[in-house]
């Protein structure tokens, strides 16, 4: 959202008002109606906690829990009331007692509780005296949440088919408060005790290790843990569970534990060396200690997002955990690896340093994203992790054009608001405009700024500006040759150090550059126009849709770092554009040039007159001369500027006849990501010639490459995911060597019963090819129950969704939400994958419309899930009937669903949809007619 909804505080306000006269006391016998005390989302700043003694016993088989709080506060001002976070508990008892130095002493207190706002109150009879430190105990129940967050169940079946059961926790954003009442805010750090009743066949995991096990009364155990460092509420964990764990200890001495099921535990070697690798690096790089004695990494059969930064012991899906070297996929590891890297930076970046509130998520967000990059880079090389990072900025723009995009710092004040907070903006662009940064500041410069940023705010709260104050007054203590700390406390580069160094000329203001990536939304396009040496630049927000040259845009202006490189030179220009338009010299006429090199800055450019067709011809005569990034972004460029009028679509296409010849993972991924679109919305028009045409001459393009494909698990990192991409690509679009070759495969591993060992990253080629037959589809099913087969179920679940079968499409949903065979964690993937399906899409709408209320009970209102659902269900329609249908149901639905930002994301994506086939289909089918037939 882009601002608060003004609809939804008058909602909140409304809602309020009407609670105030039933929110009355449950306890303490206090008779009458009492109006709640306080009446905001916010809780008052007059009461402090300290220190929370926490005892929780949860009973695995009744599926509940109880638990007793004390919590230490500190009062800063005269108050009758302290008011905290509650939501689903039931209070049974409550008391407020005074510190033992203190003369004010408490007698009665009433406890008030106010369900719309998740709050609780304690009202004392006389006022708490200020500069007085106090306890407060609550005593409660609840059940075991049923959904992703709080503390909730989660279950898996062991080999024999037995159902096993445990609870776990995930409190980020707002969800603490559904485990224990507690000030549920980020800047409310405490220190936590915690102590655990369990079963004696069960294990329980917290924040902190175990310091002693008591047997207590009624055969129970109770584990006492150690007192945690200050921190926040949303990052206290607890788990009780039969897990298994193996563990190392890191060159610095913290102990690495991965804990998982009993019998997948050979699985998690991988995960262990990685973490040790990882956390040594993040100690190094951060010059600061892991504040922690160890740190534990659990996989949760249950888990909603891919995983969870809780201090000291993190918790994930267990696909981003759980590695077999024998059959997981090169993109697992991959992927397996930078979730590590990004949970293991939150340590840091989130936890150590937390932002004051939700607005500025992505300074958690953003940075963990970025830290994957970098130390993924150096601990995992092998991995070729800078292939990917591009991809996750244009990602991030295809969301941050559209009109219903925000600025990555945006004012959140409800749950819902906050959880969609959890989006593109705040991770992939966050990630993006920070690589930006530091490519613009040099690495050391940009280091040397976080080290002193992590150093400054230890155990606090920051803001946006208290980074940038960190990385504006630095000079780093290496390479300081082409440095210099003037008298003004600004580091500067010399002017020798590159020959345009636009920024040496003043003072460098990282604040004012950066406030126009984080406080406004959307991003540049820089239009380039060369006349002999001179180069004209413009800037503008690029925006796609209706209004997309609105005249009111005229506020938007970015401090843009710009890079380039010339036909004459491929040493990396630099210059900071700051104004409206500006020209750069060249030192000599040149055939091409190129901006934005590998695509380090979040921003797209446009090349006036015969400037793109000179570097068409660039790429057609002799493409390797600039980067594959660079191409990537050729590539990418072209099609946004296409959107926006800028370009026939004819140009693009001719850009495209180049990569015949690419073999880089990076611009054949983004030529797929372009053209596949655009016959998915034909699809869904029944353009059956075009459409076709389309597919046959997309397969043209790369079938040299496929052909070439071994099916093996040779090769490097990326030479392998683009195996498994291209294979995958030719096998759905029904290209005939690859089908053949696939069902060949396919009919041995099933004559074998499955045992015969498939390569990794071949299988979802093979497995799609499988699912075309009934008795295919059948057999996978069968397989994705069975235990031996647990790392492959995404891509079983994958192939299995791509039948024409209806009614099996349709088994697959239903069984998703109901989470017994297919487990309800990924019934969102389900879902988008049947949207996909041209014999599918119809029933997955008609699915997310009937089961709504459902689906946002299990997944919560705002969430990234439920976002992921309705964008992935509605982002190919492309007919006006089709808009209608989506519109009339979102608005029938009650306000606060009404206003999700990811339903105005789905109107304006298919708007732009209809614009787009209005407009181009017709030339598409002219120019394929000319250029493929």
């Amino acid at each position: 959202m882009t601002a608060p909804r003004w609809e939804v505080v008058v909602l909140v306000l409304v809602l309020v008002l009407a609670s105030m006269g039933w929110c009355v006391s449950r306890t303490q016998g206090g008779g009458g109606s009492t109006p709640f005390p306080w009446d905001k989302v916010r809780l008052p700043r007059h009461v402090v906690p300290l220190h929370y003694h926490l005892l929780i016993h949860p009973n695995l088989t009744t599926f509940t829990f109880t638990g007793t709080v004390a919590i230490d506060i500190a009062v800063t001002q005269p108050t009758k009331a302290v008011v905290l976070h509650s939501k689903r508990l039931r209070i049974t008892r409550a008391a407020i007692e005074a510190g033992a130095r203190s003369t004010c002493t408490v007698r009665d207190v009433r406890v008030l509780q106010h369900p719309a706002l998740e709050q609780l109150a304690l009202l004392a009879a006389e006022p708490l005296c200020a500069g007085h430190n106090y306890t407060v105990s609550i005593q409660y129940s609840a059940n075991l949440s049923d959904s992703f967050s709080g503390f909730y169940k989660s279950t898996y079946r062991t080999q024999e088919g037995e159902l096993r059961v445990l609870a776990s926790t995930h409190f980020e954003p707002t969800s603490a408060r559904m485990a224990f009442p507690c000030f549920d805010e980020p800047a409310f750090k405490a220190r936590f005790s915690i102590k655990i009743r369990r079963e004696p066949n069960h294990l329980a995991l917290s924040n902190m290790p175990l310091v002693k096990s008591m047997n207590i009364a009624s055969g129970l155990v109770e584990d006492h843990f150690d007192t945690s460092v200050k921190m926040s509420t949303y990052l206290v964990a607890f788990i009780v569970s039969d897990f298994k764990s193996i563990s190392k200890v890191t060159s610095h001495g913290v102990k690495i534990s991965i804990y998982t099921v009993p019998e997948k535990i050979d699985q998690a070697h991988y995960a262990l060396d990685a973490a040790v690798k990882l956390l040594d690096f993040y100690e190094d790089y951060f010059s600061i200690p892991y504040p922690l004695p160890k740190q534990d990494l659990a996989a949760i059969p249950d888990f909603q997002s891919g995983a969870m930064e809780n201090w000291g012991l993190t918790t994930y899906r267990e696909s981003a955990l759980l590695y077999d070297p024998e059959k997981s996929s090169a993109s697992s590891r991959l992927w397996i690896t930078m979730i590590i890297a990004h949970e293991l930076a939150h340590q840091w970046f989130g936890n150590l340093v937390t932002m004051e509130w939700w607005n500025d998520l992505w300074l958690n967000e953003g940075f963990a994203k970025f830290m994957e990059l970098l130390s993924v880079n150096v601990t995992h090389p092998e991995l070729g992790v800078e292939d990917y990072f591009l991809r996750r900025c244009f990602d991030a723009m295809e969301v941050d054009a559209l009109n219903s995009s925000h600025p990555v710092s945006t004012p959140v004040e409800d749950p819902a608001q906050i959880l969609e907070m959890f989006d593109e903006v705040s991770y992939e662009k966050g990630s993006c405009i920070l690589n930006m940064l530091r490519d613009f500041l040099t690495a050391d410069v940009f280091k040397a700024g976080l080290v002193q940023y992590l150093q400054k705010y230890s155990y606090q709260n920051t803001k946006n500006e208290d980074l940038w104050d960190s990385l504006t007054n630095i000079c780093p203590t290496v390479g300081t040759e082409n440095s210099e700390l003037q008298g003004d406390g600004f580091c500067r580069r010399n002017q020798q150090s590159s020959s345009n160094t636009h920024w040496t000329k003043e003072s460098l203001d990282v604040k004012a550059m950066m406030d126009t990536w984080t406080l406004q939304k959307g991003f540049p396009l820089v239009t380039v126009t060369v006349r002999g040496r001179n180069v004209h630049l413009q800037q503008e927000h690029y925006k796609k849709g209706v209004d997309s040259l609105s005249p009111t845009e005229n506020g938007y202006l970015w401090h843009i770092p710009l890079t380039y490189i010339t036909s004459r030179s491929h040493t990396v220009e630099r210059f900071l554009m700051r104004t409206k338009t500006d020209v750069i010299i060249l030192p000599e006429e040149a055939e091409w040039v190129k901006f934005n090199v590998d695509m380090n800055g979040y921003y797209i450019v446009h090349y006036e007159d015969d400037g793109w067709d000179r570097l068409i011809n660039l790429l057609r005569e002799n493409h390797t001369m600039i980067s594959s990034n660079d191409r990537a972004s050729l590539i990418n460029n072209i099609f946004q500027l296409v959107r926006i009028k800028k370009l026939p679509i004819s140009k693009a296409f001719d850009l495209t006849l180049y990569m015949k010849r690419e073999t880089q993972i990076m611009p054949i991924l983004q030529g797929m990501n372009e053209l596949v679109p655009i016959y998915k919305l034909m699809e869904r028009r029944d353009m059956d010639d075009t459409e076709k045409q389309l597919k046959d001459y997309i397969v043209s393009l790369f079938k040299d490459l496929i052909d070439k494909q071994l099916w093996s698990d040779e090769g490097s990192v990326s030479e392998r995911m683009l195996r498994q991409s291209l294979l995958t690509f030719a096998c759905v679009r029904r290209y005939q060597p690859c089908v053949d070759k696939a069902e060949e495969y396919f009919s041995k591993w099933q004559k074998s019963n499955g045992t015969l060992r498939l390569p990794a990253d071949v299988k979802t080629a093979v497995y799609v090819v499988g699912a075309q037959t009934s008795e295919g589809w059948d057999f996978l099913l069968s397989k994705y129950q069975h235990h031996s087969f647990s790392v492959d179920k995404d891509k079983i679940a994958s192939a299995l969704s791509l039948t024409r079968n209806k009614d099996k499409l349709q088994w697959l949903m239903d069984e998703g939400l109901r989470g017994d065979i297919i487990k309800t964690q990924d019934f969102p993937y389900i879902l988008v994958s049947v949207a996909r399906n041209p014999s599918g899409h119809h029933l997955a709408w008609t699915f997310l419309r009937e089961n709504w209320e459902k689906l946002v009970k299990k997944f919560e209102l705002g969430s990234p899930s439920i976002a992921g659902m309705v964008t992935g269900v509605t982002n190919q329609y492309s007919t006006r009937p089709q808009l209608a249908q989506v519109k009339e149901f979102f608005s029938s639905l009650e306000e606060k669903s009404a206003q999700l930002r990811c339903i105005q994301q789905a109107i304006e994506t298919i708007e732009d949809n209809i614009q787009w086939m209005d407009r181009y289909f017709e030339e598409i089918k002219t120019w394929l007619q000319k250029n493929h037939s």
